[in-house]
């Protein structure tokens, strides 16, 4: 495999690295990224190219796994968390279940659909869709949500909540829609704050990500040859990389300017790709 195909791995996974965490779709904005200027399906055939886009994600989530280890311990039961203060136990925390409840409704969509969503909608004219409806979603929830928040923490969602963010989380399933960008806004019109409804996101988007990929891998695994393990491998470390520096700088964030400006910029971006390649 030569250096320029190497490179568009390379790509990709900082397209994946920036945008996996942002509610404005990294699956969507690979997807435009390759099939309007790298082409990845002429070298990787097209089930192999979708795989890899799910499966370059797994660098994104090692890097939430690393900035959220205390949260992660705590939910296992191999650390107890603390009060922001520093001081006693919490009376109140996450729980594992809650998380596992938040995970069913994707997770079942997900294996039943799961060939439907790899036949068709993997690809642009679809994301631009998922885009704007999406972009819509997030300013239904900025404008319409809770001005004062009743959830200020992860730590006191409760059940139902967590469910039906879960639900929220089904819009992620079509292409371009966003993980973050569903479930922040899902999170936010049910009384979460900003910053606990994407701490909620990024815990959920740990073991729904590792099973993605593991399914898609599993599906897919007679299309691979050893010739694609470095375009694998180069994609992974940069979206670790990437995902890194863009998960701490969108925490700071997320709480100050909301969801509005990123809904404003999904519907340029797709109004600009439609108008230029469509």
């Amino acid at each position: 495999m030569d250096f320029l195909t190497i490179l568009k791995a390379i790509i990709l996974g900082i397209v994946e690295g920036l945008t996996e965490f942002a509610p404005v779709s990294s699956t969507g904005h690979m997807v435009i990224v390759d099939d309007m200027w790298l082409q990845s399906e002429q070298f990787l055939t097209k089930y192999v190219a979708n795989t890899f886009k799910i499966v370059i994600q797994l660098g994104s989530i090692l890097a939430v796994i690393i900035i959220f280890k205390d949260r992660f311990l705590d939910l296992l039961g191999l650390k107890r968390m603390q009060n922001a203060s520093g001081a006693g136990r919490r009376t109140q925390r996450l729980k594992l279940s809650q998380v596992i409840v938040g995970l069913i409704p994707a997770g079942v969509l997900g294996v039943l659909f799961d060939d439907y969503i790899d036949d068709h909608l993997f690809s642009s004219a679809t994301v631009l869709i998922g885009l704007v409806i999406g972009a819509i979603l997030m300013i239904v929830a900025d404008k319409f949500g809770p001005k004062r928040p009743t959830v200020e923490t992860a730590d006191q969602i409760t059940y139902k909540q967590a469910l039906a963010i879960g639900l929220f989380q089904c819009l992620s399933l079509w292409p371009g829609f966003s993980r973050s960008g569903s479930t922040i806004s899902g999170g936010v019109l049910l009384g979460l704050s900003h910053r606990a409804a994407a701490d909620f996101t990024f815990i959920m988007a740990v073991p729904i990500m590792f099973g993605a990929s593991a399914l898609s891998l599993l599906k897919n695994w007679e299309y691979f040859t050893l010739d694609a393990l470095p375009f694998f491998i180069a994609g992974f470390i940069s979206s670790f990389v990437f995902a890194l520096i863009s998960i701490r700088f969108f925490l700071k964030l997320i709480n100050r300017i909301k969801l509005i400006p990123f809904a404003i910029y999904r519907i340029v971006l797709a109004l600009v790709i439609y108008i230029i390649f469509f």
